[in-house]
């Protein structure tokens, strides 16, 4: 399985923000600290508070934050609200695609396979991947000052 860059770059956000505490980060220093692109995220942030998992504050001093507390995140929820299409191959995602479908067994093993791929996921909550806090903090570049303010 295979999962795309938005997807990738919404779990990186998330794993951004969930190191924070509760802090406001910016777009630019999420995207700043994974050498991402800032118009990309952007728009990944818009789909993510449109789905509840960020909060953006507007004005002076703004920015985003998780919406919700990271053990209610969980991984397996936002890979299926920010993945368009799970198949694995065509004839999953597209009826009609192959002239064996009605019998064919890989199809039944390839979705079974990413049924449990999503259900290994959904094993995780945001608060899982952030066990390593501190050290993820010093990954992005928090400074001790960043850890004390808000």
């Amino acid at each position: 399985m295979r999962l795309t860059l938005w997807t990738d770059y919404a779990l990186r956000t998330l794993i951004h923000l969930g190191a924070r505490d509760g802090r406001l980060a910016t777009i630019a220093e999420v995207a700043g600290a994974f050498g991402v692109s800032r118009t990309h995220l952007m728009k990944v942030v818009n789909e993510l508070a449109r789905q509840g998992y960020v909060e953006t504050v507007r004005g002076k001093g703004g920015g985003i934050r998780l919406a919700r507390p990271a053990a209610e995140i969980v991984v397996g929820a936002v890979v299926r609200d920010t993945e368009d299409d799970l198949a694995v191959m065509g004839c999953l995602a597209r009826p009609g695609f192959c002239p064996i479908e009605g019998c064919c067994v890989l199809r039944r093993a390839l979705r079974d396979a990413t049924q449990a791929f999503l259900r290994t996921l959904d094993d995780y909550t945001l608060a899982d991947l952030l066990v390593p806090r501190a050290r993820i903090a010093r990954s992005l570049g928090f400074t001790r000052a960043d850890r004390r303010t808000g």
